[in-house]
């Protein structure tokens, strides 16, 4: 039988960075399902496809073929990691993931993966729709203050010239947008366990998750 672990909750509240520790510790194959919306919404970008643009953005999503290698996105061959986590994308990924098309057309390859692998997902509605009958959900959240911190430190670090207001208020407005669209929105799962981030360390979590697994194997 095999082992899936879903784990929501909303933009920046470390979903990828405890997903990644948790996978290497029960070598599980970690997908993030956040990375595959940026990725069709990068690729909506470049070749000049809005949100309204259904037919289009379907075909386009066919031609698009996502592997994840040591973490990253790969994108028909290229790693897209970085060009995905920029600020213009995290602007406009919201629109496209609330696109019912787009989302049956991503869901679909998501729960394939998991037939095929033991996998530990993070994303929106990964306990909720993707991975629903999995034994193993968690809802992580924090303050929109505490991840827009988080969020403006990692920009930082890249040497992206970014302020931390503009960024709270992007967050905010995701967290509104992903919790209020018709389409799979944010919401935690009835069995899943929420864990607050805000004041725990990375390490902290991890291992709360971890401990909560190794019980239930």
């Amino acid at each position: 039988m095999r082992i899936s672990v879903a784990i929501d909750g909303p933009a920046g509240a470390g979903k990828s960075t405890i997903a990644k520790l948790v996978a290497k510790r029960f070598n599980l194959m970690y997908i993030n399902t956040g990375s595959m919306y940026r990725a069709v919404a990068l690729a909506a970008k470049e070749n000049n496809i809005d949100e309204n643009k259904i037919e289009d953005l379907c075909k386009l999503i066919d031609t698009m073929d996502m592997e994840f290698r040591d973490d990253d996105l790969f994108l028909n061959g290229e790693n897209i990691q970085d060009k995905i986590t920029m600020p213009e994308i995290s602007v406009i990924v919201s629109k496209y993931a609330a696109i019912k098309e787009v989302r049956e057309k991503l869901v679909k390859l998501q729960r394939e993966m998991s037939r095929k692998f033991d996998v530990i997902m993070d994303g929106r509605d990964i306990g909720t729709v993707v991975l629903k009958d999995s034994k193993f959900k968690f809802f992580l959240t924090a303050t929109a203050e505490a991840r827009a911190e988080r969020r403006y430190k990692e920009l930082k670090m890249r040497g992206l010239d970014v302020d931390y207001d503009t960024i709270l208020e992007d967050i905010i407005k995701r967290d509104y947008y992903d919790s209020h669209r018709e389409v799979d929105p944010l919401r935690k799962a009835e069995d899943a366990i929420e864990i607050d981030s805000t004041n725990l360390s990375i390490f902290e979590v991890t291992e709360k998750i971890s401990s909560i697994i190794e019980k239930n194997l």
